[in-house]
Order: structure tokens, then sequence, then C-alpha cells
């Protein structure tokens, strides 16, 4: 279900898209649940940040436990995740290159000093 509920429409099959609806309309409040989270996905590939306040409303108004909670969570840091939404910038390539210094640093743990860990990374 999950599965179904976070993937693109167009990216399921027939019979996928068919299980789907028979679930949707046996239970109103997942078809609620799926609406928002189509909604949010559509913020999400189409930088559409300055939709945010009215989706954690409808939310916040739908009274649907998980994703409300998820809603009020983004309140935490809201111009953070407005700016995440809207903005070209990204991260990415920073965490990357940190994650494959973590990555090179657990294979030589125990093994190799400061010097070896040092061309490691400089190699790569």
């Amino acid at each position: 279900m999950t599965g179904w509920l976070t993937r693109h429409p167009a990216a399921l099959s027939e019979e996928e898209r068919a299980a789907l609806k028979d679930v949707l309309t046996r239970c109103p409040e997942l078809d609620a649940a799926a609406g928002h989270v189509r909604d949010f996905g559509e913020m999400l590939t189409g930088r559409l940040g300055a939709r945010l306040p009215a989706w954690i409303d409808a939310v916040d108004a739908g009274r649907l436990p998980g994703l409300t909670n998820f809603a009020r969570h983004l309140l935490r840091d809201f111009d953070a995740v407005t700016a995440g939404l809207t903005l070209d910038w990204s991260s990415g390539g920073t965490e990357g290159a940190v994650n494959r210094i973590k990555k090179i640093k657990r294979q030589l743990y125990g093994r190799a000093g400061f010097d070896l860990l040092r061309k490691m990374i400089l190699l790569q």
C-alpha cells in the first residue's frame, strides 16, 4: 500500500492502479491521506513551497494522526522546509563526499593510521 501511495501514479501498473482504487473506495480515511500525499509529492517535484501553509492547514483539518503529526513537525522549522521545497540549491554533493569519507574510514578502522586514510581519500 505504501508503495502505491508514494509512487507517481504513472509508475503504477494497471493492476496496481485498480487495486489501489479498490482499496481507496473502501476506506475514506485512506483516500483522504492519499490525496494529501499526492499533493505533497507535487510540492516536492514542482518546487511549490508557497503551497505548504495551505497543505498543512488541510492536513490538520483532516485529523489523520500520522499526517497531522508530520505536518506539525514541519512547522518546527517552517522556513527551512519552505526553502527546501522552493529553492534549487542542494547539499547533495557535500553529503555524498562526507558519506564517502565515512565509508573509507569504516573500511580502514583499526588497520591504518591517519596517513593511509588521507591517501585513500585523496586517491578516490
